[in-house]
């Protein structure tokens, strides 16, 4: 059974970094895509980064652009998010989600795209 596993939230404040970190286990992580999505207090879950399986193509929705950057270690069965210049509207709970290659080889951006999920960091940023 495959699981997600979330590291790295805190409190920081704006123009801070933060790097999360996704562990997985339970299944053959290179045959999975990863994304990272967030959910913010009173807001809808949205897709915030999304990475293929050999980490070749990435996808970005465009607030992050620019300051976050996905990447994975599939030896080490882990994904990261890596977050600069932080600013308080990326306070967040942020979710690690991946799905098996046999869903399809596109970088989705719904929630309905992703079957795995972790259970959530939070990350916080003062202005």
């Amino acid at each position: 059974q495959v699981q997600l596993v979330e590291s790295g939230g805190g409190l920081v404040q704006a123009g801070d970094s933060l790097r999360l970190s996704c562990a997985f286990s339970g299944g053959t992580f290179y045959s999975y895509a990863v994304a990272w999505f967030r959910q913010a207090p009173g807001k809808e879950r949205e897709f915030v980064a999304a990475i293929s399986l050999g980490g070749s193509d990435t996808d970005y929705t465009e607030s992050v652009k620019g300051r976050f950057t996905i990447s994975r270690e599939n030896l080490k069965n882990t994904a990261s998010l890596q977050m600069n210049s932080l600013r308080p509207e990326d306070t967040a709970v942020y979710y690690c989600a991946a799905r098996p290659f046999q869903m399809g080889f596109r970088l989705g951006r719904t929630s309905t795209d992703y079957v795995e999920w972790g259970q959530g960091t939070q990350v916080t940023v003062s202005s």
